[in-house]
């Protein structure tokens, strides 16, 4: 039997139990793809990451993360997360305030930040692209948006990792105020080979945060996410290209979980290569020790 250092993080998060929940698996070495799915299914987590040493001199650790049902080739909140497990084992150190994540989507940078009284850390997403924009009348998206109050910019596919339709609301009040339509949403996930509808709206009064968002993943489970760092990337990039960001200098803030008993919040930062950075802050709720055979 193997002892490994073992966290359960909060990311998103300003305080422990507001953002969304990730399994952190250090000293993975030994574990194979099949005991790996057994952990992440066991954990019943969103996903669980497992670290290993760096493969080369250009990356500080390896990554793999599961959800409890497959292995996930890139999602923010893991990454996000990891990183800051990495750094609080002291198992790498960031250069020039940068961390090397080494995965299945390739090398891919986080920043670390110290901001005012907290510590911020954000990851660069994989470029994204709009796949398709449509018409709010699409036939495609006719029952998924019944009823729905919508906003100026049209539905788009974005696809950055991961595929999310993305919908503007008319308010922030319309969109907290949404009942979801599950057996549309799947359809339509199923359908266009997307994870499901990210909804989004300006925030009626900013200050804490810019922008309103919920994730309806209809793709497998059918569930609303409380923090999702992928989805909000392919939706600043989408806004980046419309001209349409919120906020200030290329940065803003969202909001997102409230209407299922979380308060989640991420920061976006777009560079002017249009490069998008997802992130924001992680708490440590539990440390530990996992032993598996």
């Amino acid at each position: 039997m193997t002892t490994r250092r073992f966290l359960q993080l909060d990311v998103f998060s300003a305080r422990p139990g507001s953002g969304n929940p990730l399994a952190v698996v250090l000293d993975a070495e030994g574990l194979d793809d099949a005991a790996m799915q057994a952990i992440a299914r066991w954990t019943k987590l969103p996903e669980t990451t497992f670290v290993f040493a760096a493969p080369d001199a250009h990356s500080s650790y390896r990554l793999r993360m599961f959800s409890p049902h497959k292995e996930v080739p890139f999602a923010g909140h893991p990454s996000v997360g990891t990183a800051h497990a990495v750094l609080e084992a002291g198992l790498a150190a960031p250069h020039d305030g940068v961390l090397i994540q080494d995965g299945i989507a390739g090398q891919l940078p986080l920043r670390v930040e110290q901001i005012d009284d907290h510590r911020s850390i954000a990851i660069r997403t994989p470029r994204a692209r709009v796949a398709e924009q449509v018409q709010a009348d699409d036939p495609r998206l006719r029952d998924a948006l019944r009823g729905w109050p919508l906003g100026s910019l049209p539905p788009a596919l974005m696809d950055g990792g991961r595929t999310w339709w993305v919908v503007e609301l008319a308010s922030e009040a319309a969109l907290r105020g949404l009942q979801p339509e599950w057996e549309a949403i799947a359809g339509l996930a199923e359908s266009t080979g997307s994870m499901g509808v990210f909804a989004y709206a300006r925030a009626t009064a900013p200050g804490a945060y810019d922008l309103a968002v919920r994730a309806f993943v209809g793709n497998g489970r059918r569930f609303e996410d409380a923090a999702s760092g992928a989805a909000n990337a392919v939706l600043a990039a989408w806004l980046d290209s419309r001209q349409a960001l919120p906020g200030k200098a290329r940065r803003y803030v969202v909001s997102q979980g409230r209407e299922i008993g979380f308060d989640a919040l991420l920061e976006l930062r777009i560079d002017a290569d249009g490069d998008v950075w997802s992130g924001g802050q992680v708490q440590t709720v539990i440390r530990g020790t996992l032993d598996w055979a």
